[in-house]
């Protein structure tokens, strides 16, 4: 049997890098986590913002429909009690 005599190719992919240490990997995930708390507070306060706008907006709602009854109810009150009756001839 002959022997194939087999060259070495250069290694043309630049040296692994070395694996990040435990600790370093600690930090960097430290550091997304912070990245991401940042992010939900500003989304909460957002949301906040929003539960208090709706907040008076109900309120606000919730008072007109009162005076909204109230003048309903006054206007109930100056029907006749008898559909038949004229309301001309209310004394």
């Amino acid at each position: 049997m002959q022997r194939v005599e087999t060259r070495k190719r250069p290694n043309l992919q630049s040296p692994p890098m070395p694996a990040p240490s435990r600790i370093e990997q600690i930090a960097e995930r430290v550091e997304r986590l912070l990245v991401r708390h940042e992010e939900v507070q500003r989304t909460n306060a957002l949301l906040q913002d929003q539960v208090e706008a709706l907040t008076r907006e109900r309120d606000a709602l919730k008072s007109r429909l009162a005076a909204a009854r109230t003048r309903l109810d006054a206007l109930l009150d100056q029907l006749p009690t008898d559909p038949t009756q004229d309301p001309s001839s209310r004394s």
